[in-house]
């Protein structure tokens, strides 16, 4: 949860690295990446902020697991541009192909 926001879930920052360990010791799962969703803002300093700390997690994580992640999955069709300039592997798009919801 890189942005923090109580409305959104997830795995603390603070968290993160002992969570992923763990979850790399279960022989079912193949822990292949990291995955965020930007603030709910219109500052894009922000967004890369959120962005940036979801990489450098990922970099570290790799290193203390002896091995790269390759999935960086963050980004969505309000920010992707940003997601792509700080790393994204994946990016999520909806209404910037399809356009808005009917209500």
């Amino acid at each position: 949860n890189t942005s923090r926001e109580e409305s959104k879930h997830g795995v603390p920052l603070e968290a993160a690295e002992e969570t992923a360990a763990a979850i790399d010791g279960l022989p079912a799962i193949d822990l292949d990446g990291l995955m965020t969703i930007g603030p709910v803002s219109q500052d894009p300093a922000e967004t890369r902020r959120c962005f940036q700390e979801l990489r450098e997690l990922r970099e570290r994580i790799g290193r203390s697991l002896g091995r790269s992640l390759g999935e960086l999955s963050m980004g969505m069709s309000g920010d992707f541009e940003v997601a792509i300039q700080e790393g994204a592997t994946l990016v999520r798009l909806g209404t910037v192909l399809t356009g808005e919801r009917a209500r």
